[in-house]
């Protein structure tokens, strides 16, 4: 028994540590994937170019700046002096409303309409022009610094401004620049990161019919995992318990020793002490053991266990210590009982109950001897008790007490068959005993592997 509470405890320590470890993998795997993850957001009209834009994990929106200034585009040669175009300067609000950073992101902003981009800034833009001729494809490091003769662009100038012309479902791919001035990278934790260009579009009109596509990774530290400090918390706690496990098996050790002890001083008392009432009548001899016997394999099949089952086993032996006030010649006679000997013989319960009454350290050991002969029924002594009146544990020893009167020779019968024993059991559920405890009895008995002694 020592051995496999042992076993289990190490069973126990090396699963939990187990536990502990599988928490701590998944959280490095889980925070793995999550860094390796490619968040996707599109976004266009009202949900872009907007400052009521809905905020996620991570949100954008393009609100153009409230200060413009106007040019007159003259693009078909036709003297045209009226300004017909407005400048936008835009800048693209990168907002991280997490707890991680944005580690990388890159966005592809498409147009809906004509325009022409001037300028942009911490970053730089492949620009995608789409023609009859075929696509036209240049990445700009930084259009700050643009210069047309060295890029094959469709390209306009007014005023001196060099102008790319960006004609609906053109499109340029913006990567942050990791510069030290430049700031977009990492976006750490609830700030935001500001890319932004100047563009311009037809006086009257905007860019809402644009969409951008933005594509961004985050870098989560595994100490920012509530599985981390879940792994490393339960790992502290391990070895709390170990210690506390190793500190304190030494002293249940000792006290488990001084237990089994004393249940031993117990158990020898208590059997001593039924020898003596077994001892008056030979014919009953061993009586008082073989019913807690009983009652205790009866017990185990309802579910009871360690120190409980012990307990039930005392009450049990106890279960006929009132016999030790009944005289001899009435207890071992072989004839039939006098109305006045069987009374006597009936009082053994109410003498079990009061020998019992004051024996304190077992719990309701007296319940034992004085009810173990009430009837399921109503029609037992001492009080007549009947049904779930009566207390659990006499109605299990009823049961156990009556299979062995029926089991041992007496003075005035030999044992019955089983086949006579289990019909008298049947015969009697209800009546005499309670009904489930009479089945587990039956149960026990049609089990050829039984523990009863057949």
């Amino acid at each position: 028994m020592k051995n496999k509470a042992a076993t289990k405890y190490v069973i126990v320590f090396a699963v939990t540590l187990l536990i502990i470890c599988a928490v701590f993998l998944i959280n490095v795997i889980q925070t793995d994937t999550y860094n390796n993850t490619v968040h996707k957001v599109t976004a266009t009209g009202p949900a872009l170019f907007s400052e009521n834009a809905k905020a996620g994990e991570l949100s954008v929106n393009a609100v153009a700046r409230g200060s413009t200034w106007t040019k007159a585009f003259d693009l078909n040669n036709e003297g045209l002096t009226d300004h017909n175009y407005q400048a936008y300067t835009y800048d693209i609000n990168i907002a991280n409303n997490t707890g991680d950073e944005v580690y990388s992101f890159a966005f592809r902003l498409t147009f809906g309409k004509q325009i022409f981009l001037l300028s942009g800034w911490n970053g730089s833009v492949e620009i995608h022009q789409m023609r009859d001729s075929g696509e036209k494809v240049s990445n700009v490091p930084d259009l700050r610094d643009y210069n047309a003769a060295d890029f094959d662009l469709d390209t306009v100038t007014f005023d001196g401004e060099i102008l790319i012309s960006m004609q609906k479902g053109d499109y340029f791919d913006y990567t942050p620049s990791i510069g030290e001035g430049a700031k977009e990278m990492p976006i750490r934790a609830h700030e935001a990161a500001v890319p932004g260009f100047i563009l311009y579009t037809a006086i009257g009109t905007d860019i809402s019919d644009s969409t951008l596509e933005l594509e961004y990774k985050y870098h989560r530290f595994l100490t920012s995992d509530p599985l981390f400090w879940i792994s490393v918390g339960g790992l502290a706690a391990w070895l709390v318990a170990l210690l506390i496990y190793l500190i304190t098996s030494a002293k249940i050790r000792k006290y488990r020793q001084r237990h089994e002890r004393d249940n031993e001083i117990i158990n020898e008392s208590i059997e001593t002490f039924t020898g003596f009432i077994d001892a008056k009548d030979p014919y009953t001899n061993g009586h008082s053991k073989r019913v807690a016997k009983y009652t205790r394999f009866i017990a185990e099949q309802m579910g009871y266990e360690g120190e409980e089952l012990d307990r039930i086993y005392y009450v049990a032996l106890l279960h006929d210590c009132g016999k030790i006030g009944v005289p001899d010649n009435i207890l071992g006679k072989p004839g039939k009982l006098t109305d006045e000997e069987f009374q006597v013989i009936k009082s053994h319960t109410v003498r079990g109950g009061e020998i019992l009454h004051h024996f304190r350290s077992l719990e309701d050991v007296d319940e034992g001897a004085l009810y173990h002969h009430e009837r399921y029924d109503g029609k037992g002594y001492p009080k007549g008790l009947a049904g779930e009146d009566i207390p659990l544990i006499a109605r299990i020893i009823c049961v156990a007490d009556a299979f062995d009167a029926m089991n041992s020779n007496r003075v005035y019968r030999n044992k019955l068959t089983k086949e006579h024993i289990i019909n008298e059991i049947e015969a009697n559920k209800g009546r005499q005993f309670d009904p489930k405890i009479a089945d587990i009895m039956l149960k026990l008995l049609r089990d050829p592997d039984n523990p009863l002694d057949f």
